[in-house]
């Protein structure tokens, strides 16, 4: 069987929600993935602890960042294989130069899930900012120009009327960075998913005045994407990343979203992803903030096309990639079911 028609049928497999198994006789493979310290990278993590990724031939290792653009980078480079993580103006950019493809979707804001938060300053909520119409005038901070950060800062300007450019952006370039900044007042607002957004509100220093889901509708907020090498060349290891990928996200919505999972079950999840995610704090006080506010992740890495999209054409109209940069560029679809 040729390698085409094995990708054929796997996206048709994935597209149905029949997991994908490795035959007895597949190539193993040590895959680097990039992840960043947040409960939102969990499946990958579930996938390797639970031995799913080993089912599909792959022995998984994991490469830190601290912001998306550079893992997406690192793939581009060969040094990563695998990445989840937001869309990014520098993923286009590479993506057109053809280093790059997303090949499914991963965290998504669902009207049944509690989302992402806006969040401001202590000193800027005393100061009057009590909405996200306040926000005018205001410094916001991102990770860097491009990231998911400053296109919900801008989604937020467009709705409330404001022009873009009276949000005052501060890179910052890491999301330790931006934690930092905001409880010292350094900046006024930022918008986070909600474990990290609650964390920060049950102190004394962060105030939440808002949600993504008012200002950006079903927002796919991070992709699964990969080397165009690895698309074109070895379209199968993909099809068995994803795989075993999809796994994890099922057991993580069982675990953390739909809460369907004994509780045996879930403190097992919650172990795993303490591995990697708020590893600063024994597993008992990371526990809850792990559990709390956690998104849906969509189900075998379906793909948001349209709100991909949109934020295609966002960074358009901030010059943050090419003119001619095109949505068949940046993502094959052949790999999952897109909607």
């Amino acid at each position: 069987m040729t390698s085409t028609i094995i990708h054929s049928l796997a996206a048709i497999t994935l597209a149905s929600g029949v997991a994908l198994t490795a035959p007895a006789n597949a190539q193993e493979d040590t895959v680097q993935i990039g992840l960043l310290s947040l409960t939102s990278h969990a499946p990958s993590i579930i996938a390797e602890a639970k031995g799913y990724f080993e089912e599909e031939g792959i022995t998984a290792e994991f490469v830190s960042f601290q912001a998306a653009q550079p893992m997406a980078v690192a793939i581009a480079s060969g040094d990563v294989d695998f990445g989840v993580t937001a869309i990014t103006g520098g993923l286009i950019s590479l993506a057109e130069r053809g280093a790059v493809k997303v090949i499914g979707g991963a965290l998504q804001e669902t009207p049944e899930i509690e989302g992402q938060k806006i969040l401001v300053s202590r000193q800027a909520h005393e100061d009057g900012v009590t909405t996200p119409a306040d926000l005018a005038g205001r410094r916001f901070g991102i990770t860097t120009a491009g990231s998911s950060f400053h296109y919900m800062a801008h989604k937020i300007a467009d709705a409330e009327g404001f022009d873009r450019s009276e949000l005052s952006l501060v890179t910052l370039n890491s999301v330790p960075a931006v934690i930092a900044s905001l409880r010292s007042g350094q900046i006024d607002a930022w918008s986070i998913v909600p474990n990290i957004a609650g964390g920060l509100t049950r102190g004394e220093d962060v105030v939440e005045i808002g949600v993504i889901a008012d200002y950006v509708e079903d927002y796919q907020v991070t992709t699964v994407f990969t080397s165009t090498d690895i698309v074109e060349n070895n379209p199968e290891l993909a099809e068995r990343f994803l795989a075993g990928f999809s796994k994890g996200v099922a057991d993580y919505n069982a675990a953390l979203v739909d809460k369907t999972m004994s509780e045996e079950e879930t403190a097992e999840i919650v172990a795993m992803i303490h591995e990697y995610v708020y590893t600063d704090r024994p597993l008992e006080d990371a526990d809850p903030a792990i559990r709390a506010g956690a998104m849906r992740i969509n189900e075998n890495a379906r793909l948001n096309l349209g709100s991909v999209e949109d934020q295609m054409e966002w960074f358009k109209s901030e010059d943050l990639v090419p003119a001619e940069a095109t949505v068949e560029n940046l993502v094959d679809t052949s790999f999952v079911e897109t909607f």
